[in-house]
C-alpha cells in the first residue's frame, strides 16, 4: 500500500506542477494564441495526473467511476475548447505576435 501512497503523491505534485506551469505561461507569453496553447496543454496534463493521483486513493468503486467519467469528460472537452477558442480568435482577426511587436 505504501507503494500507491508515493505514487499517488508523485502524480498529484506533478500535476499541481504543471498546472503551474500553465498559470506562468499565461502571464509570460506574448500573444493569445502561445498563452492559449501553454494552458490548454499542461490544462489537460495535469488535470489528468491529478485526476489518476485521486483515483489510486479513492477506497469506494463507486468514487473511482465518477473520478474516470470526468477524466474522460476533460479528455474529450478540453482540447475541443481550445481548438475552438483559437479558430475563433483567427476568424475574428487576432493577430499573431512577432519578434519586435511593440504591442508587448
Amino acid at each position: 500500500m505504501i507503494v500507491v501512497e508515493v505514487l499517488s503523491g508523485v502524480l498529484l505534485v506533478a500535476g499541481a506542477l504543471f498546472m503551474l506551469s500553465g498559470a506562468v505561461g499565461l502571464l509570460r507569453f506574448p500573444d493569445f494564441y502561445t498563452r492559449i496553447h501553454a494552458v490548454g496543454v499542461t490544462d489537460s496534463v495535469g488535470a489528468g495526473l491529478v485526476l489518476l493521483g485521486l483515483l489510486l486513493r479513492t477506497t469506494a468503486w463507486d468514487t473511482g467511476v465518477r473520478l474516470v467519467i470526468i477524466l474522460l469528460f476533460m479528455a474529450l472537452t478540453s482540447p475541443t475548447a481550445t481548438h475552438i477558442l483559437a479558430h475563433a480568435a483567427r476568424r475574428d482577426g487576432v493577430r499573431v505576435w512577432r519578434e519586435g511587436d511593440p504591442r508587448r
